[in-house]
């Protein structure tokens, strides 16, 4: 089995609902502008604080704060999802200040990190005023990320990629198409060869240890998305190797079953049955799904990913929630990803009957916490969006997929 049942839970048999997908959407942006405090941001939810956490201090990062809230709430505006309130604009820079001290009191200086830090909401204020000052505060931003250690997407480079590419498609300017291509040359020089598995992989240093991830957070095939979304700003030639580099890599890591697929965390454990089994975006087949559906048609992975998404289909909706990185709408995108890639619409129907699910977890979770999770990758803010997605039939995975709503995907 590629799944621990334990982590998952039956599929509620809950039809499709249109007017219940809007309904839960406004019913989390109305909550949300309500309960957010000037100065401050959102109050924090139990799931998302660690140990030694405050609870009365709010989260800032994009990944799980205030930061993520903000630019979802713009997102769903931008997209039509939701009526247009405020843009958020004078919050963004006294955010910007909050996550900086938040950083420092963690004795990072990763400013840089995409998920985590100044970079999103730098993103938001040059939207907001493509100045030539915004511009420089990105570009310096997105230098001082290039050499980072981590090689991952939520501190080291790869976030660098996104952040670039997204900027490109934005302006055109050809500046972030140099840093897009330096940070894929370093990225190429730091790959490393393990005859042991017959593949490439990136030793990702972080919090600490050093480790061979292959997820789709501080993983492989994240940094694979990044190559992938950008490869038309690659130099001319490069795109085959980096091609045949994730082919053979997620191929040669795979683990296949029963006319399923799924992937272990590192690439150095032992074997599949000896780790964790997780089956959603942070790790396993759900967030390989999502990050390598823009591949060209015509490799050996075009099977290997329906196999990962039957394997997320046979585990079914999460037990951990409802959100996109750990929980049941997470999963469901890479059932829409399918849907745009194969046209199949077995694949929409099974990311409706998870939004349903997630609908329920989520209004579960409010009755029990007495307010919703305020965060865009671990919250409501990214169910919502994912419930737009699903009634506009389309897969666009927040943050990854497309920054600008009112831009169209490259």
């Amino acid at each position: 089995m590629l799944h621990d049942p334990v982590r998952h839970e039956p599929l509620r048999d809950i039809a499709w609902s249109a007017a219940r997908a809007r309904a839960a959407i406004a019913w989390i942006v109305a909550d949300t502008e309500a309960r957010f405090v000037p100065g401050a941001g959102w109050p924090p939810h139990p799931k998302d604080l660690d140990s030694g956490d405050d609870p009365r201090q709010p989260a800032t990062p994009l990944y799980h704060g205030a930061a993520g809230v903000v630019w979802a709430l713009r997102y769903l505006q931008d997209a039509g999802a939701t009526p247009r309130a405020s843009r958020w604009h004078d919050e963004l820079e006294p955010l910007r200040q909050r996550n900086r001290t938040w950083l420092a009191g963690a004795g990072s200086d990763a400013f840089g990190s995409y998920l985590m830090g100044d970079t999103p909401i730098r993103l938001m204020q040059h939207a907001d005023e493509p100045t030539a000052a915004h511009a420089d505060e990105l570009a310096g931003l997105l230098e001082g990320n290039l050499a980072r250690p981590e090689r991952e997407l939520m501190w080291g480079s790869p976030g660098t990629l996104l952040a670039a590419s997204f900027l490109h498609h934005r302006s055109g300017d050809e500046r972030w198409a140099d840093l897009y291509r330096r940070a894929a040359a370093r990225l190429w020089s730091e790959l490393r060869w393990s005859d042991a598995h017959g593949c490439h992989y990136w030793q990702q240093d972080l919090y600490g240890r050093s480790s061979s991830y292959l997820d789709a957070v501080h993983g492989f095939v994240a940094t694979a998305h990044g190559l992938i979304r950008g490869r038309h700003l690659l130099e001319p030639g490069d795109w085959p190797a980096w091609q045949a580099a994730i082919v053979q890599t997620v191929s040669r890591s795979a683990t296949r079953e029963d006319g399923m697929a799924s992937w272990r965390c590192q690439l150095f454990e032992p074997d599949f049955a000896s780790g964790k089994k997780l089956m959603q975006f942070c790790h396993g087949a759900p967030g390989f799904v999502i990050c390598l559906a823009g591949l060209p048609a015509g490799t050996e992975l075009d099977a290997l990913l329906l196999e990962a998404g039957e394997a997320t289909w046979a585990a079914g909706p999460l037990a951990k929630g409802s959100n996109l990185c750990h929980g049941t709408a997470g999963n469901g995108y890479a059932f829409l990803k399918l849907y745009e890639r194969s046209g199949d619409e077995r694949w929409l129907q099974r990311a409706r009957a998870f939004a349903m699910h997630a609908i329920a977890q989520a209004e579960a979770d409010a009755h029990q916490y007495g307010q919703l999770r305020y965060s865009l990758w671990t919250g409501d803010p990214g169910i919502a969006i994912y419930l737009w997605d699903c009634l506009r039939e389309q897969a666009a995975f927040p943050t990854l997929d497309v920054f600008d709503a009112t831009v169209a995907r490259a």
